[in-house]
């Protein structure tokens, strides 16, 4: 006898668990609540069941008890009711319920048979794509990412706590927070005042920081993912896409050691130098900062590196540099619709990843010499819309034209232009152009 091909065999289903539930739902009403949080009518097998179903959902949205007849009436004005086996079906289904009390047990096994028909039914579409040349091989793999994500969401299931049960929880972090000052929600910058206005960067937002060329967006950056890195150990990703990785190296390594940046570029160090800039490589070597050096990325590759460094190395928060140099797959688009595309796609990732995404953004040329405001932000609105937080560097070029040749640091104001859940203003901070470093005002370095 000929083994059964994969068509011959038949989706996983289990009938008697669909009519259980069924019959459950029947008996005891008050259950939808518990399998409405596993299914929903898809998740069903046979047709004759997902009416069914259909129906007693829609007695619930009307606020109204699913029995016999109510269902019956229900499914005979939506014309239904005939295609489910008539009265008598849905009257043997309390029959051969052993018991209302299992029904979420029941509605599992239904979720389980549902999410196993879906994977088989991506497999085949994932082998159909495969054998067909014309489709580009990156989006293939981004779709399949999508749908495994999609069907891993789907089950899973809503809850509820009561105050009860949350004010412990919430009593606990306010006295962590009240017995450390220093203590934050999210990752803390290393700004003080940046911190205290942020609480830190919170898991799921869409950071942007925004900039005149060469006020220093990539050195702020840069300044806060070493400190996550490095002084905080929390493991951070640098996606450049305008310097090579070799160049960002050198820029950490010059602020770490307090080695400045040129005497590193051109080998002229001074006796001491070399010894701070071991002494600095000893205390980065094992800082799990992570930097993607990909000039033209596409946006499917940004999404498809950033699952991959969170499941892999645990990522807990990922700077782009920048968001305008993301390449949009369809280069046919208006670069206005391209960017929009990058910023919705960067905030829906960063709420998939549940993990704050901080994105680099150049200004408008009329935010020289003005302080900077949420029209300035280039090429799209929609960055300014989609953004949680946006931050704006600024000074005046021509006040400190002469500083920045003879000081080793830059007064430079740090603006909370929008921030959905806590206050905008702004602060100041240094800037020391030779280590290309933002540190606090109160801080003084050598």
């Amino acid at each position: 006898m000929a083994p059964l091909t994969l068509k011959d065999k038949v989706p996983p289903h289990n009938p008697e668990a669909e009519q259980a539930c069924l019959g459950a739902l029947l008996l005891d009403p008050d259950s939808i609540s518990v399998v409405l949080r596993y299914l929903r009518a898809d998740d069903f097998y046979l047709p004759a069941h997902r009416e069914i179903f259909s129906a007693i959902v829609s007695l619930h949205e009307k606020g109204l008890r699913s029995d016999l007849i109510t269902l019956t009436d229900e499914m005979r004005l939506a014309g239904t009711l005939e295609r489910a086996g008539g009265p008598g079906y849905m009257a043997n289904l309390t029959s051969v319920t052993p018991s209302a009390a299992n029904v979420e047990y029941y509605a599992r096994i239904i979720q389980e048979m549902s999410t196993r028909r879906k994977l088989i039914q991506l497999s085949a579409q994932v082998s159909s794509l495969a054998y067909d040349e014309s489709t580009e091989t990156g989006p293939i793999l981004d779709e399949i990412q999508s749908k495994i994500f999609e069907i891993t969401q789907n089950r899973k299931t809503a809850s509820y706590h009561s105050l009860k049960e949350l004010i412990p929880e919430a009593i606990s972090l306010i006295e962590q927070l009240s017995n450390n000052p220093n203590a934050f929600t999210g990752i803390p910058s290393g700004l003080t005042e940046l911190d205290a206005m942020t609480s830190g960067f919170q898991n799921s937002e869409f950071i942007v920081i925004g900039a005149r060329p060469s006020v220093g967006k990539t050195a702020l950056a840069l300044t806060i993912a070493s400190h996550a890195a490095i002084d905080m150990k929390i493991p951070s990703a640098f996606f450049s896409l305008e310097m090579s990785e070799t160049a960002l190296m050198n820029r950490i390594m010059s602020a770490e050691a307090r080695v400045p940046g040129d005497r590193i570029r051109t080998g002229r160090l001074r006796s001491t130098d070399l010894n701070d800039l071991m002494d600095a490589a000893g205390r980065i070597y094992e800082a799990p900062l992570y930097i993607v050096d990909m000039p033209n990325m596409k946006l499917l590759d940004l999404r498809t590196m950033a699952r991959r460094l969170v499941l892999e190395q645990s990522v807990k928060i990922i700077f782009v540099d920048y968001i305008t140099l993301v390449t949009h797959e369809n280069a046919d688009l208006p670069r206005w619709e391209q960017i929009a595309d990058i910023s919705r796609s960067l905030k829906a990732l960063a709420r998939e990843l549940k993990i704050p995404i901080v994105a680099l953004s150049q200004l408008k040329r009329e935010a020289e010499g003005k302080q900077p405001n949420l029209a300035d932000v280039r090429e799209s609105g929609s960055i300014e819309q989609d953004a949680d937080l946006i931050l704006f560097l600024h000074r005046d070029r021509e006040l400190n034209k002469s500083a920045d040749q003879r000081s080793d640091q830059i007064e430079t104001e740090l603006i909370v232009a929008k921030q959905r859940n806590g206050p905008i203003g702004k602060t100041t901070v240094w800037f020391k152009p030779t280590l290309a470093k933002f540190v606090n005002m109160e801080r003084h370095e050598r």
